[in-house]
Order: structure tokens, then sequence, then C-alpha cells
């Protein structure tokens, strides 16, 4: 019984991934909050920390229930890049004007 259970918190474990992804565009504490937000309700995600200064989001993701690349189109949506995928047009324009790209202000 005692071996089921540790392979079966073994197997739990492994299923659990983190990614490092660049967001070249986060400019400010909203643009922090916005993303961990916005992540913080898609399926799959366990924790989400974007660094401002170093312009990187960490992410803790269960990975049978989302990816890398999922986790780049849902901050594309939310309106910044993330590494080499462009924001939406439409979710970029509805940011607010402190986290727009400065020479777009």
């Amino acid at each position: 019984m005692a071996l089921v259970l540790v392979m079966a918190g073994t197997f739990a474990f492994g299923q659990t991934k983190k990614a490092t992804i660049k967001t070249p565009t986060v400019q400010c504490g909203s643009c922090k909050k916005r993303i961990e937000d916005y992540l913080s309700r898609e399926e799959g995600i366990q924790s989400v920390n974007v660094d401002v200064k170093k312009k990187v989001a960490k992410v803790t993701f269960a990975a049978d229930r989302t990816n890398v690349e999922n986790i780049k189109v849902a901050i594309a949506n939310a309106g910044y890049d993330a590494d080499d995928l462009s924001a939406t047009k439409d979710s970029y324009d509805r940011l607010p004007k402190c986290c727009k790209k400065p020479d777009d202000q």
C-alpha cells in the first residue's frame, strides 16, 4: 500500500512543470497584475509571478492540462508579447495607457 502511495505521489509531482516566458512589453505593476490575474483563470495554471524589471513571467503549471504554447497565447490574449508571440491587436489596444509600449503612448 505504501509503495502505491509513493508511486502515485511521484506521478502527480512529475506532471508539474515550470516555464520562464519573456514578456518584453511589461511596463509596470498594472501589467504584472493584469497578466497574473489573467493567467490565474487559465486551466492548469498553478502559480504565476511576473518580474517587471527582468520582463519575465515565471509560471508553474500542470503539464497534463496545459502547455507552454497555451500559456504564451494566454499572455498574448491579455495584451502582452510572450517570447516570440506578439500580443493580439485588440487586446493590446484595450490596455491602459501606462501598459502600452513607450513609443505607442
